[in-house]
């Protein structure tokens, strides 16, 4: 399903071989009777992160009619920070100040193509506390303007391999490490003591001479590592999974999301059980060769919450279907959608085709088009990476 290109720097882009993972419910897998609905009057939230949450699940209309499927979205661009990131962002955070390896008025540091971002950005002062975000340059310009007018400090840096000290997560990790170090000097210590300053993820702080970004008054740092930390995991076995249980009464056929960190190695892991050869391996290279405009997903390499995952099959989605899935439901359902969203809702037709008419599906709608105007949105870029929007209907799916 690639889309072939006249140079090898564009096939590597444009034919990502985005992972939409899915399982499909089978009585094997679960007995549980759906819980009742119980009629309780609605009660103020106390708060923003009691206004997490509890999103509607809609009816995909022009989907669900064109396949016989009642396809629907978790509408979690409704959340307070604007996506479904919030969920994850307080209960990292929460579960952070619990076990006292965040302080308050400390510094949660990420790195983040965004989303995830903007949500410990929204959520951060809620708990008191700070957020440093070091971003890839090349992130939707919005992005960043979010973060700043939300106060967090934004470091904007080139991209580059996982494998390199200078990823955007790699510094972000250490970002966290120099905060402990301007919290340990704050404490009147001359000298660092090494158990004052927590390794993170078997990383210690390497004492780089460049002036520190953290004020001198810091509480601490605490790098949330959204990739590895399973608080990410938990948030939606805890929170999203049991409210679409109960929001679909339990009838249930089948659910697909994109993954966060997928690309073709792990549509290679779930469908063949090898990930990539040696060659392939993203640690053998540079720079990413599976770069996409579908900010949040395709970055090739498996996780621990991952691993966490019970999959029954996968899908490769291009760019050019994620492009033309936001205008189809834009203009037949006035669904406003992020790439990730309309990527999402691509495997959903996909699943749709794959078990028949009659089943109830259901994909995340991760946050809106509001943060993806200078790029996904943008005439002039897309056209430029030759992903200018042609269909009328769902042909780029085969159906008429």
């Amino acid at each position: 399903m690639a889309v072939a290109r006249s140079t090898a720097a564009i096939v590597a882009a444009i034919s990502i071989a985005t992972l939409l993972s899915y399982f499909l419910r089978n009585d094997s897998r679960s007995k549980e009777a759906s819980p009742r609905r119980r009629k309780t009057k609605k009660q103020p939230r106390k708060g923003l992160v009691q206004a997490i949450g509890n999103t509607p699940l809609i009816r995909i209309n022009s989907l669900s009619d064109a396949t016989g499927c009642e396809i629907l979205g978790k509408a979690e661009f409704l959340n307070p920070g604007g996506s479904v990131k919030d969920r994850v962002a307080v209960k990292i955070i929460e579960e952070a100040l619990e076990s006292g390896k965040l302080a308050q008025g400390g510094v949660v540091t990420e790195g983040s193509a965004g989303s995830t971002a903007i949500s410990l950005a929204t959520v951060a002062p809620a708990y008191g506390c700070k957020c440093h975000v070091v971003i890839p340059d090349d992130v939707a310009i919005e992005k960043s303007q979010i973060l700043e007018a939300l106060g967090a400090t934004v470091e904007r840096v080139r991209p580059v391999s996982i494998t390199h000290r200078d990823h955007y997560v790699n510094i972000a990790r250490r970002r966290a490490l120099e905060a402990n170090e301007v919290a340990a000097k704050h404490r009147n210590s001359t000298l660092i003591d090494a158990k004052d300053v927590e390794k993170i993820k078997g990383y210690a702080y390497e004492g780089e001479t460049h002036s520190s970004v953290f004020s001198s008054d810091c509480k601490g740092g605490f790098f949330a590592d959204q990739f590895e930390n399973l608080a990410n995991y938990r948030a939606h076995y805890e929170g999203t999974g049991p409210e679409i249980w109960q929001q679909t009464g339990g009838n249930l056929h089948a659910f697909i999301a994109a993954a966060g960190t997928g690309g073709s190695g792990l549509f290679n892991k779930v469908t063949r059980g090898v990930m990539y050869t040696k060659e392939e391996a993203e640690g053998r290279r540079l720079k990413n060769p599976f770069d996409t405009i579908t900010e949040g997903i395709g970055i090739n390499r498996l996780t621990q919450n991952f691993m966490m995952a019970e999959l029954d099959g996968a899908f490769r989605g291009t760019d050019l279907e994620a492009v033309e899935m936001s205008r189809f439901l834009l203009k037949n359902d006035g669904l406003f959608l992020g790439s990730s969203s309309a990527m999402n809702c691509v495997g959903a037709v996909r699943v749709a085709q794959l078990i028949g008419p009659g089943h109830t599906i259901v994909t995340i709608l991760c946050d809106s088009g509001m943060r993806h105007l200078s790029k996904f949105y943008d005439t002039q870029y897309l056209s430029q990476h030759e992903l200018t929007s042609s269909a009328t209907g769902l042909e780029f799916l085969g159906l008429k």
